[in-house]
């Protein structure tokens, strides 16, 4: 099952997509974003995306050559974006702030030597 509709938000126009992005329904989504002028600042959420094959893989990537920008605040949707190397949009998930600001507590070299 697959659901795509595009809304305006306060950020910009964005596709949001849930379920299996595959085969036919990968390339509705295309039809749906080119059905008019593509939006531009368009922002591709796939939160609640469950599942790409290779057709939703080569949707994602052009998607972003059209300038999108993703949001994927799931582990799977994430890592697809990871994956393909795609744009994100907005700001970085806290436990990457954390990260950069080196706010995460790493044992130095002492605390890890065996007594």
């Amino acid at each position: 099952m697959f659901r795509a509709e595009i809304h305006e938000l306060e950020d910009g126009p964005t596709l949001k997509m849930e379920g299996r992005l595959v085969g036919q329904w990968a390339e509705q989504a295309k039809s749906l974003v080119t059905m008019n002028s593509v939006p531009k600042g368009l922002i591709i959420d796939l939160t609640d995306v469950t599942y790409v094959d290779s057709v939703g893989e080569q949707a994602l990537i052009w998607f972003s050559s059209i300038g999108a920008a993703f949001v994927g605040k799931g582990v799977y949707a994430a890592g697809v974006c990871e994956r393909l190397r795609l744009p994100l949009h907005g700001k970085l998930p806290a436990s990457s702030k954390e990260r950069l600001r080196g706010d995460i507590h790493r044992p130095s070299p002492s605390q890890t030597r065996a007594s």
